[in-house]
């Protein structure tokens, strides 16, 4: 039999199969077990100054009553109107106006929060209120009541990143309101309570953990500063990141949520990183200090507020032109777990 009749054949028996529901393995396999990661999302970058006037004007437009969350989604280029930054997860900007809440919910989806302008908004979780400050890192756990509230004279905007992505690959999406009416919850234990509780080293003689996320919900930028400071000082730079944290969870040392990994690194004055790619894509937000990041073949060079994302396998490198800290999660608690993350450094 020639060539094309046997290729016309295996047509016929593509449509003879197709209405049963069955399709052949051998005519996508290449494209499903590739040789290496082939992510579809595509290097982005926002500059904040930019897009904050866009930001600030849809607090004139809607409340935060009314959009239940005032938030602008950072969409990859790549996956126009899917709500993604890249193919595992989702991040947008969110505004608080003087005066506003954003009224309580929960849902399934675990949710971080790095705040980028403003102080002295708050969030409340599961009846803890803790005000937020440039630089800080608040979680809210899967499942667990949460309302914010501004009650500064000055907007707060904070860059959100959800896990909205996974959870929808399982069909796993729940998601309920609070009782009507009531805009905030009640409050049952005083500020700071969980850190205090669980962020000073020791914990609490008998208690358990109850969830994978950590029991601290707010890790202060002061104190992670400290941290970078008091390392950089020592002159023990990772070649690739400089010097580079990842929060933790203090009751198991795993990621501080199960879903999302989250990280603060420092790059001095001068720093000029080798080049290094990882599967997980990154999302990246800039707290201090300028340079430059080349992501394949493009070049952002950023400073305070910028973001932009790093998607998975894409060789990048950083260099600073001042003291820099960057703060980025990524879906790397979730590929560790499975025995998924891999990461190349140099020419690897």
């Amino acid at each position: 039999m020639s060539d094309a009749g046997l290729l016309e054949r295996r047509r016929k028996f593509y449509d003879e199969i197709a209405p049963d529901n069955l399709a052949p393995l051998w005519e996508v396999l290449r494209g499903l077990v590739t040789p290496e990661p082939r992510p579809q999302a595509v290097p982005a970058f926002w500059r904040y100054e930019a897009i904050r006037p866009h930001v600030l004007r849809s607090g004139e437009l809607i409340t935060a009553k009314e959009a239940e969350r005032r938030v602008l989604i950072l969409e990859n280029p790549a996956y126009r109107g899917q709500s993604k930054i890249t193919n595992s997860l989702y991040a947008g900007l969110q505004l608080i106006m003087p005066g506003e809440v954003a009224p309580v919910h929960r849902h399934a989806q675990t949710a971080l929060r790095f705040i980028v302008e403003g102080e002295g908004a708050y969030t409340a979780v599961e009846g803890e209120k803790t005000l937020m400050r440039p630089g800080d890192f608040v979680i809210t756990p899967s499942w667990t009541w949460h309302d914010h509230g501004n009650e500064s004279d000055r907007p707060m905007v904070w860059l959100d990143g959800l896990d909205i992505p996974i959870v929808q690959l399982f069909d796993a999406s729940f998601a309920e309101t609070h009782l009507p009416g009531a805009d905030a919850q009640p409050l049952a234990r005083p500020e700071g309570d969980a850190l205090a509780r669980y962020g000073a080293g020791l914990l609490p003689v008998d208690w358990h953990p109850q969830a994978p996320a950590s029991p601290v919900f707010n890790y202060p930028y002061a104190r992670t500063r400290e941290a970078l400071e008091r390392l950089g000082r020592s002159g023990d730079l990772d070649a690739c990141h400089g010097i580079k944290l990842r929060y933790v969870n203090p009751a198991s040392g795993d990621y501080a949520m199960p879903t999302m990994a989250t990280f603060m690194q420092l790059l001095p004055r001068g720093f000029r990183g080798q080049r290094y790619r990882s599967t997980d894509g990154s999302v990246y937000s800039v707290v201090e200090g300028r340079g430059r990041t080349q992501v394949g073949e493009q070049v952002f060079d950023w400073g305070p507020r910028d973001l932009f994302v790093v998607p998975s396998w894409y060789p990048h490198r950083h260099e600073a032109a001042e003291d820099a800290v960057l703060f980025s999660f990524s879906d790397r608690a979730v590929q560790q777990k499975l025995g998924l993350w891999r990461e190349a450094r140099g020419n690897g």
